[in-house]
């Protein structure tokens, strides 16, 4: 099986078992590492995640991989949560954390500046707005941020 193919299945799999115990999957990882595989998992519910939830996952999400027989030779399953410095990945991600703090990176300047940080405002079109500490706004459409992740807030 090539990594692709297999990637997909043990993604639909981390899907599936992160929400039969209720949470979604955030982000998969799939890496080669002296000899063996390397699987982590993102996992996140409303409030958070505990150890108990992780280590659930990681029971589940291991017993359905070894019976499935979808990675070939050794590998190491860590299952955890995308943190209070959560990336954002994706533009459900940009839409679910409206109001909150971020920074983001782009791959050119915009107005000058590549990084910025703020309150997410907005995601519409392929575009978020944010407004900045001196209240200024910037429109950054999602094709130019480069990394994006959220600000912890006290």
């Amino acid at each position: 099986m090539q990594k692709g193919e297999t990637f997909a299945k043990i993604s639909d799999l981390g899907r599936k078992v992160a929400e039969a115990a209720g949470m979604e999957m955030v982000h998969l990882d799939l890496e080669r590492q002296r000899g063996s595989w390397f699987l982590r998992l993102y996992i996140d519910k409303p409030g958070g995640v505990t150890l108990g939830d992780c280590q659930a996952v990681s029971e589940q999400m291991g017993a359905e991989l070894d019976v499935q027989e979808l990675i070939d030779g050794a590998y190491t399953l860590e299952v955890s949560s995308p943190g209070l410095d959560r990336p954002l990945r994706n533009e459900d991600d940009f839409r679910k954390f409206i109001g909150k703090r971020v920074a983001l990176s782009t791959f050119e300047p915009i107005e000058g500046r590549r990084h910025f940080v703020g309150r997410l405002q907005g995601f519409e079109s392929g575009v978020a707005t944010l407004i900045d500490d001196k209240e200024t706004e910037y429109a950054i459409p999602r094709r130019k941020i480069s990394k994006a992740r959220l600000e912890v807030e006290f």
